[in-house]
């Protein structure tokens, strides 16, 4: 099977394309990348994660490697081995969220939040494949496309420089946890494949803290997988074709019965690079993703669970392209040209209303949202100053929408609508301005723009967490975004950098779940709820004003990275209770900072994190903890290519607490977790 595979690259590397580069002279340069850096982003607050600094982990996960950057968060403190997935949307600068990503992340180019949800699949995403992480915090919808209202995460795929013929990684934790995670890499001169698998299983902690545990209580177990096939080759000394398949599958269990969750998926694209007078991109993809989960009512004393929903499937699509040009406009000059669509649909398939632990009813809802926009991004470096300037124009659409609600015995229609379609356009973009003052000195000025269009499960999905459940609303508007940044970046030595930013944002029309109710009793859209009862709507807007600062310093091989993210946001809503609260799940501060080492194949580094309290809920009726954790990591060689690996993750079993539910139940995040490991990565 392997030398079937091998031959096949081999025969794919020596196509007559290759062959005819090689013969022409020219030099040939693969990167697997796409256009380069527009030197207009040094206007903006961007932070760079390297690939050494996420091979040193110690979860060894995407959504870890993106705490060190203070501000960037998910909608819950949970991470993917124990929260709902539907949590997993990311968001920055203190905008809150309501599951859906309002920041936007894209790998290789193509955007990865799920179709029908806006949450992202973070178990797909294994670190060993990943070459460079950028976040650039601050939005404005200009060549990234909609949805970057709070700012960009950009992942890349490795380079030829950053592979090796074969690495892997096993590694065995506490409570019967398996990390394991493979790669093989074929490199020629005119392209290379590389072929990836990740593997993780463990029998999970009990999310429910000591105190308010029942007998119903137990481990929530979870098994992931994940699989990439990439190739990369040049056609012409100056063009190169970028073709990506990647699939996942994700089970996850909530620490009670019924509260399965399961989710699936397979990416495919392909991406044409040309890097010659003329640069020029061409990205097509498809994304298909299916989802489920099972919800579960549990009476007071915490012994009996009933189970209250079946969500057993929900499909979505999405389809998209992307073409940009760079003309030839002097050394000073850099513009980019381009457009861009996606057509995402998706329906949510449920059944609901148990009686005597059988369904009675079952739910179908769901639709079709689709965004086309143009674009144009521009820089100019004029001695010492450096000018962007981008904007984009958008048309959506909202079409399809539907509910409808049967009876399992009869199929007597109970819900039949139908709502109606709805378009428009929207227009955004940003500017920037960094002057380098001195040697060492720059300062950043910034305002942008962003928008993003409500998903479908904003629109369509009522969902529940517990006792407590919330109504979709299909007649959300686009979310709007407009931001003003200023800062300054010191860089007097090599590899010493501080940079500091002052923001401020104002989202409106934010997507809120606002509380409408309290059970037990019967709610429109959602059925019986016994916790409390809450509707998707646009509130007047979110007000965020905050500080970054992020430094790092490196000497040789000892290194210190440090982020901190201070945050005052509150919600807008005129005549509210609302007025004047927190955005749920906003901490007002985050710091990060690590201390790493690396020299003659040990690497070590010890990372500490702090959250501050941050309210559960809309009304911050129910305060969530502040928490401090420390995770470590060290490798230590055994031979040239074999090290033992040794990773803690919340060495001092912090209490880090990520829900509060309506009847006053604490759920926490990830406790102490110990691993110890081999891993293969020939020097």
């Amino acid at each position: 099977m392997h030398s079937s595979r091998y031959a096949f690259i081999s025969i794919l590397l020596a196509c007559p394309a290759a062959a005819a580069a090689q013969d022409s002279g020219e030099e040939v340069v693969v990167t697997g990348r796409g256009l380069a850096d527009a030197p207009g982003d040094r206007a903006f607050d961007v932070v760079t994660i390297d690939r050494d600094t996420i091979a040193t982990n110690a979860a060894a996960r995407l959504e870890s490697v993106l705490g060190d950057v203070a501000g960037l968060q998910q909608f819950r403190r949970s991470d993917s081995r124990s929260a709902n997935p539907t949590s997993q949307g990311i968001t920055l600068r203190g905008i809150g969220g309501n599951a859906s990503s309002r920041a936007l992340l894209v790998f290789d180019g193509v955007p990865q939040t799920d179709p029908f949800g806006g949450w992202v699949a973070l178990p797909a995403y294994a670190t060993d494949r990943i070459g460079r992480i950028r976040v650039t915090r601050g939005g404005g919808s200009g060549f990234y496309g909609p949805g970057a209202l709070a700012g960009t995460v950009e992942l890349e795929s490795a380079t030829p420089d950053q592979l090796a013929p074969f690495v892997g990684a096993l590694a065995y934790g506490d409570r019967d946890s398996i990390d394991a995670r493979g790669s093989a890499a074929l490199v020629r001169s005119t392209g290379f494949a590389t072929i990836s698998a990740a593997y993780a299983r463990g029998d999970g902690f009990v999310p429910t803290v000591a105190e308010d545990r029942g007998p119903i209580d137990r481990a929530a177990p979870y098994e992931q997988a994940s699989g990439a096939v990439r190739g990369v080759i040049a056609l012409s000394p100056g063009t190169e074709l970028q073709a990506n398949v990647t699939a996942f599958v994700d089970r996850r269990e909530r620490g009670t019965p019924f509260t399965d969750n399961a989710s699936e998926g397979a990416d495919a694209s392909v991406r044409l690079v040309g890097r010659g007078h003329w640069g020029w991109s061409a990205l097509a993809y498809v994304q298909t993703r299916s989802f489920a989960s099972s919800f579960a009512s549990i009476d007071a004393t915490r012994r009996t669970a009933t189970q209250t929903l079946d969500q057993f499937n929900t499909p979505a699509t999405g389809l998209g392209g992307r073409i940009e040009v760079q003309p030839p406009m002097g050394d000073a000059i850099r513009l980019r040209l381009g457009a861009d669509v996606r057509d995402v649909r998706g329906q949510t398939q449920e059944l609901f209303t148990f009686v005597n632990g059988a369904p009675t009813r079952r739910r179908v809802a769901g639709g079709n949202n689709l965004t086309a926009g143009v674009f144009a991004d521009g820089s100019a470096e004029i001695g010492a100053l450096t000018v962007s300037l981008g904007g984009r124009l958008d048309q959506w659409r909202i079409a399809d929408g539907f509910l409808s609600e049967r009876t399992l015995a009869t199929g007597a229609v109970l819900t039949g609508l139908n709502f109606a379609d709805r378009q428009g356009t929207e227009a955004t973009g940003r500017a920037g301005l960094a002057w380098r003052v001195a040697n060492g000195v720059t300062l950043r000025a910034g305002a942008y723009r962003g928008w993003r269009l409500p998903t479908l499960n904003e629109l369509y999905r009522p969902f529940r967490v517990g006792a407590d459940a919330t109504a979709a609303n299909a007649m959300l508007s686009p979310e709007r975004l407009a931001g003003v940044e200023g800062g300054v970046t010191f860089a007097p030595a090599p590899g010493i950098t501080l940079a500091a930013t002052l923001f401020h944002n104002r989202l409106a029309d934010a997507i809120a779940n606002v509380t409408a109710g309290t059970g037990p009793g019967q709610f429109p859209l959602v059925g019986f709820v016994a916790g409390t009862y809450r509707v998707r709507r646009n509130l007047d807007a979110v007000r965020s004003n905050g500080l970054e600062v992020d430094a790092a310093w490196r000497s040789g091989p000892i290194g210190v990275r440090a982020s901190w993210s201070h945050v005052d946001a509150r919600v807008q809503a005129a005549g509210s209770p609302l007025d004047g609260l927190r955005p749920a799940q906003t901490p007002r501060d985050q710091v990060s900072g690590t201390i790493d080492a690396r020299s003659g194949g040990v690497a070590a580094a010890l990372t500490l994190r702090q959250v501050a309290r941050q309210f559960d809920d809309d009304q911050n009726s129910r305060t969530l903890a502040p928490a401090t954790t420390l995770d470590g990591y060290l490798a230590l060689p055994i031979t040239a290519a074999i090290a033992v690996e040794l990773r803690a993750e919340n060495l001092t079993d912090t209490r880090v607490e990520a829900g509060i539910s309506g009847a006053d139940i604490v759920e926490r995040a990830t406790p102490r977790t110990l691993w110890i490991g081999l891993r293969y990565r020939p020097r």
